[in-house]
């Protein structure tokens, strides 16, 4: 039997995802968008069976939240009386400690189920255009539970390899926003920092991988970025103190003409690169 799939955003993950669903067969892919063109093109590629409605909300299986952290809160709220007792609501935001308390309540009063969930798998480019039924081929899909049941958590770890990801990991809001911080906020902070040097637009001809390593998160979702670092504010700052400091020992011993300190603090960080083995 087909189980009802509705996605909630046809934006590059949850577009993704539905062209994924599609793919591997066995699921009844319902879209929401807001955005008409982007149904349509949905529809025309076959990454979606149907335009959802409110009757697909009723009698989903399982609801994915592919918006912005307060959107998805908002879309739940604004159709909780839809979302059946028992269905579970997963989501795809890269922030946990502000949404899940904020689900959570809202699974409490209406009876569905909320798990949280984080496919770690991206692109330069956002939207529906650049969505890919294999995009999470290979990616950490990490999973929230925010109190919910076993069964929850279960039902999403069996999904996840069908739909490329080559394994999940679980953990806590504060865990997962702690680490996030570091893994994919900071990087995105550290390039568009970056990129705002007066030497960058003067790169081609003198630019290899480097440039490009460091340069390329900086291709950025301004709006949707705010919002995830200003809700992991915190962590997101304890990161960016700490590069600071590391950034300034190594300008400091520039600055001295110490080499000596240099290569010491070079070492460091080929050492750190090498034990982990990557």
């Amino acid at each position: 039997m087909k189980q009802n799939i509705v996605i909630v955003g046809l934006g590059l993950i949850g577009g993704s995802l539905a062209k994924a669903f599609r793919a591997c067969g066995g699921f009844r892919v319902a879209g929401i968008d807001r955005d008409e063109s982007v149904l349509r093109a949905a529809l025309a590629c076959g990454a979606v069976d149907r335009a959802g409605t409110e009757d697909d909300i009723r009698n989903a299986d399982i609801l994915y939240l592919c918006l912005y952290p307060r959107a998805d809160v908002a879309f739940t709220r604004e159709h909780l009386g839809a979302i059946r007792p028992g269905c579970l609501v997963t989501d795809t935001c890269g922030i946990k400690s502000w949404l899940c308390p904020r689900m959570a309540a809202l699974a409490g009063e209406r009876g569905f189920v909320f798990v949280g969930g984080h496919p770690m798998a991206g692109k330069e480019k956002s939207g529906f255009a650049a969505s890919d039924g294999g995009l999470f081929r290979g990616a950490s899909y990490i999973l929230v539970p925010c109190g919910a049941p076993r069964w929850a958590v279960d039902r999403l770890k069996a999904l996840a390899p069908k739909l490329g990801f080559s394994g999940t990991v679980e953990t806590t809001p504060a865990e997962h926003d702690r680490i996030i911080a570091f893994t994919s906020q900071l990087p995105h902070a550290l390039a568009c920092a970056y990129v705002r040097s007066p030497q960058c637009p003067k790169h081609n001809g003198f630019s290899a991988g480097s440039y490009r390593d460091v340069s390329r998160v900086a291709n950025i979702n301004e709006t949707m970025w705010t919002e995830l670092f200003l809700e992991n504010r915190a962590a997101l700052a304890e990161e960016l103190d700490t590069l600071i400091r590391h950034l300034g020992e190594i300008r400091g011993a520039v600055a001295a003409g110490d080499a000596e300190t240099l290569r010491g603090l070079l070492r460091t960080g080929r050492k750190i690169k090498e034990e982990l083995g990557e």
